[in-house]
This record gives C-alpha cells, structure tokens and sequence, in this order.
C-alpha cells in the first residue's frame, strides 16, 4: 500500500570528492528543506536509522523538501569512513545539493545523536544554516548550544541520560532555542517515536513563518 507522501520520496547521489555518497530526497514546496545528518559511522549509524525516517517523513507531509544521506564508508555511499573533517565534507556536500536542487537560499539542519558535532560546525561555518534541530544530541559539551546564533531546536528523550537536562536547558535558552523533551522516551525514541517527528514539523513551521 501506497501511502501519503511515499510517493515524493526519491534516491539521489550526492558527489564529494572523488567519491559518490547515496542520499534519499523527498520534494515538497514550503521552505527551508531540511536536511538530516545521520549518526556518526562510529555510532553504527545511518540515513534509513528509524528516528532519521521519521523525521523526513514528518517534514514531507508537510510539505518540506528534504535530503538525507550516508556518510561515506556507509551502507552504499562511497569511500572510506572518515573523522571530523571528512564527515564535516560530506554534510557539506549534501547542503550544497539540497540548495541546488530546490533553489533555497537557506536550509534548516537536523541532525541524530552524534551528528550533532557535524551539525555544530556546519552551522558554525555557514549562515545559510538558517535553522538546527539536534534530537538526541551526544558527544558534545551542552555549552556549544549556547553559541548557537540562528533559530535552535534540541529534542531528548524524558529518559536519556546521556547530556543531563540541566545544562541543556541553560545553554538552550541563552540561545534563545526551544527544549523538547518527549514523555517516556530514551535516546532512541521507541516510545512515542511520532512525537519527534511532529516536533520537528512545527519547528520548521515557525522557521516558515506559520
């Protein structure tokens, strides 16, 4: 069966370097798209992880474009695993499609678990990173959040222990960002999973101007 918006979901190649990483789209008509950073390589992680899926799929219905990707090294996208820079270059890539293809000025970033290191620094280097969404953020000090200067969104589970609420809530709102948390959820949202996706959904709403 055929569902609401499976339809607009295309695979695409996304060159960097000498080397072609696979990414999947979604098209849609609202602005900014949204593009997904996967977890670290090293985290096992990649652009079909349940939480990415949701993500794009809560942003297509309503009605933003949308690209997610595989670093390189992972499942069938191209070269080896890389480190920070590397991966770094391969977030970077992937902007520069999404901007191309849908012809945006600014994009709004989303990024899983430790992306969220990827999503920092490519939000740190490029003002076209109009919006950041880090869902369950790890691997980074929460006092980066603070620094932070275009519209932020964290989303963590009730029961994800991994960045203590405390310093979360403070760094968010020096940022004058926005703290989600989903009832009854751990890191990997298996509870109320649906949350996240209308979460990010309104944010990009707001990013949009309603």
């Amino acid at each position: 069966m055929v569902q609401k918006g499976q339809f607009l979901e295309r695979s695409t190649l996304v060159p960097v370097g000498r080397d072609v990483m696979e990414g999947t789209t979604h098209r849609g008509s609202r602005a900014p798209p949204l593009l997904v950073i996967p977890p670290r390589p090293d985290e096992g992680g990649g652009m079909d992880h349940v939480v990415a899926a949701e993500l794009v799929w809560a942003a297509a219905n309503a009605g933003f474009p949308t690209l997610r990707f595989n670093h390189r090294g992972v499942g069938g996208s191209q070269g080896q695993r890389g480190r920070d820079l590397e991966l770094l270059a391969d977030a970077e890539a992937a902007m520069q499609l999404l901007l191309e293809s849908t012809g945006a000025s600014a994009l709004a970033v989303a990024s899983l678990y430790g992306g969220a290191q990827v999503a920092l620094a490519l939000q740190a280097k490029y003002p076209t990173v109009g919006g950041l969404c880090l869902v369950a953020p790890a691997l980074v000090d929460p006092e980066v959040f603070s620094r932070v200067t275009c519209p932020l969104l964290v989303v963590q589970g009730e029961e994800d222990t991994r960045l203590p609420r405390a310093p979360v809530s403070a760094a968010v709102a020096r940022a004058g960002g926005d703290l989600e948390v989903i009832d009854d959820a751990g890191a990997t949202f298996q509870r109320n999973l649906p949350q996240v996706g209308r979460a990010v959904a309104a944010w990009l709403r707001r990013l949009s101007g309603g």
